[in-house]
């Protein structure tokens, strides 16, 4: 009869390799074995054996640190694995297919895996990354009110193109820069599903297939037209009439063609009015650079007629920064179907078309890369002293309401004789 229980806690606690050797097993009885091995920090490594041999091939199996899994507890589970023996079960196989089935089980609740539940994943991944509320607002409010009523409680490995046409077709012509944001938005999402092992390999929000189904996206259209040019300076004229600080952020909004959200989180410490600069730090842009912006001479004297009663320029009654909707809201109250985003592309139209000023110095001011990486790595300045000559000119040229011959504008009326020419 076999000898069990050789060792004792002790022999167990302190074993080691005998001398000369980088590993020992010392045996317990009953398959069981301790294996000690030198570590390379001068201690040793105790983790238990079971060793067998069925069908003439010798096994391995290991049942844990010695640290973690007690003498008794490795005797009970060696007892266990001989009896596996006894009834003809191969322990190395029975192992496998315990670890098989658990990773089976896994898959099925994977497959079962809403939308829902992986836009939450994803957004809890993803969102430490935004660094804009604005943007974090945007990818939550979208969600919820377009893709999660419709695809949310589906299984994310059954979601196809047709779905995601169902979620953005009743937007994709009418509000087509948002169309086009929840289209990319479910994209990741799918992406991130893929990556996951959620779902097959095929994205059917990719770009391509949704356009396939719906068409090219008419942008520029509908909600997010941009005012022509040429009715900016009639517009700023009754926009200057209203005596609200809404319509000041509006108006100094559309003077420095920077973004609604750089201009409602703007600091009294970024603003230099004796050089006439502001400075947006970097954590405030979109591309994470800072960003210099010269002020005209109308866009200081905005800045010098408000109240320094905060830390925020621009504040509402409630001493608090303006939403971004109530610059959208004042501006549409004004001209339906105008944004206020899209009088950066109203700025950038006007220098196309009215001004000599190079290409690139003009893509500057909207705080946009020019050139490729290797231009950029020539281009150290940010032409500052030929913006603050290109921003003056355009400020100059939205005091002065004219009609395409020159001539001062009512607002009102040129829209009229446009739409009976």
């Amino acid at each position: 009869m076999r000898k069990l229980h050789l060792l004792t806690e002790l022999q167990v606690k302190n074993a080691k390799p005998a001398k000369g050797k980088f590993v020992d097993r010392l045996p317990d009885g009953g398959n069981l074995y301790l294996q000690v091995t030198r570590s390379l920090s001068e201690g040793f490594n105790r983790n238990w054996i079971f060793r067998y041999e069925l069908d003439g091939k010798r096994h391995d199996l290991g049942l844990g640190p010695a640290h973690t899994v007690g003498l008794k507890a490795a005797r009970a589970k060696a007892a266990e694995l001989r009896m596996q023996l006894y009834d003809g079960i191969d322990p190395a196989q029975e192992r496998k297919a315990i670890k098989a089935e658990r990773k089976a089980k896994l898959a099925a609740e994977i497959k079962r895996l809403t939308f829902a539940q992986c836009w939450q994943a994803y957004h809890k991944v993803h969102a430490r990354g935004w660094k804009h509320p604005k943007h974090r607002k945007q990818w939550e409010s979208s969600m919820q009110t377009y893709a999660l009523p419709v695809i949310g409680n589906l299984n994310v490995a059954d979601i196809e193109t047709a779905h995601v046409e169902k979620v953005l077709s009743p937007i994709w012509d009418k509000i087509p820069e948002s169309a086009s944001r929840i289209q990319n938005r479910i994209k990741l999402v799918l992406d991130y599903a893929i990556a996951g092992g959620y779902r097959g390999k095929d994205n059917p929000a990719a770009r391509d297939l949704v356009k396939a189904r719906l068409g090219k996206i008419k942008r520029g259209n509908g909600h997010y037209e941009a005012m022509p040019y040429i009715d900016a300076p009639a517009f700023m004229a009754e926009l200057r009439a209203r005596d609200l600080v809404s319509a000041r952020a509006l108006e100094f909004t559309i003077l420095t063609a920077v973004r609604t959200n750089e201009v409602l989180g703007a600091t009294w410490d970024e603003i230099d009015l004796k050089h006439k600069l502001w400075t947006i730090p970097a954590e405030r842009m979109k591309a994470e650079r800072e960003h210099r912006v010269p002020l005209s001479d109308r866009a200081v004297d905005i800045l010098k007629s408000l109240h320094h009663s905060g830390k925020h320029v621009f504040l509402n009654e409630a001493k608090k920064p303006f939403d971004e909707g109530a610059l959208l809201k004042l501006l549409q109250n004004m001209v339906a179907n105008a944004t206020v985003h899209g009088f950066r592309s109203s700025f950038r139209d006007w220098a196309a078309e009215r001004t000599n000023y190079p290409h690139d110095l003009c893509e500057l001011c909207l705080a946009h890369k020019v050139g490729d990486a290797t231009v950029r790595a020539y281009l150290r300045g940010d032409g500052l002293q030929k913006r603050i000559r290109l921003m003056q000119t355009w400020s100059d040229f939205l005091a002065k309401p004219q009609t395409k011959t020159g001539d001062v504008a009512d607002l009102k009326a040129e829209r009229e004789r446009r739409a009976n020419a």
